[in-house]
């Protein structure tokens, strides 16, 4: 082998290492913030959903509401509907997580962060919301929110999580996935119904909030 190629593979697998610590560095620096955290629900969707858009101010009322039940907000940190959760925990004095995740195309975190994480990995910042979530509220949103979703559907369906509640927000949105959904994945055996009721889609934060209340009894006490 000549020296020159050698010098290659050695360069490429000297960065797979400090790769490696970086990862590590993010998980100790996620867990050191966020270890105190108790009782916190995830509010995912869309980035591009802007103040006055209707779905904005109901994130922004369903984590008020959170709040003044006692949970604490999760959010992925950026503009949009994490924004807004950020911003309804925040105003109504609860604790207002941002977990963001470095992008190029997309502004920086939003001014109503009380905790912040910063990540590079999406699946470390996955992890970070996994751990300390013990509910997950979907908003309306892109791929990216379907991505948070699948991972948190997998992980119960699985029995790699606590079945925590897994609500879908807005039902003429969520509908028609659902129905997709039970129409080829449940009826080509794919999945079972039962797995599908891991899932459920609520209207309003009032609905939202004392769901969460009702199928987790003991978070409070």
């Amino acid at each position: 082998m000549s020296t020159a190629k050698q010098y290659v593979i050695d360069s490429l697998s000297t960065q797979e290492s400090w790769r490696l610590f970086r990862i590590m560095s993010e998980i100790v620096d996620g867990i050191e913030n966020l270890s105190d955290l108790q009782n916190s629900v995830s509010i995912f969707g869309s980035a591009r959903t802007p103040s006055d858009h209707p779905m904005y101010q109901e994130a922004e009322e369903i984590a008020r509401l959170l709040s003044e039940a006692g949970f604490g907000v999760i959010t992925g940190g950026g503009p949009g509907i994490m924004e807004a959760g950020n911003k309804g925990a925040q105003e109504a004095d609860g604790t207002s997580v941002g977990l963001s995740i470095q992008l190029p195309m997309e502004q920086g975190s939003n001014p109503f962060i009380d905790i912040e994480c910063n990540f590079k990995y999406f699946f470390v910042r996955k992890l970070m919301f996994i751990k300390y979530s013990m509910a997950y509220v979907v908003m309306p949103g892109g791929f990216g929110t379907l991505d948070e979703l699948s991972e948190a559907f997998v992980l119960r369906q699985t029995n790699k999580i606590k079945p925590f509640p897994i609500i879908l927000y807005k039902s003429e949105f969520w509908n028609g996935l659902l129905d997709w959904t039970r129409d080829q994945m449940v009826a080509s055996g794919y999945i079972s119904d039962e797995e599908l009721d891991a899932m459920v889609i609520l209207d309003s934060p009032e609905e939202v909030v004392q769901y969460i209340i009702e199928h987790s009894p003991d978070v409070l006490d």
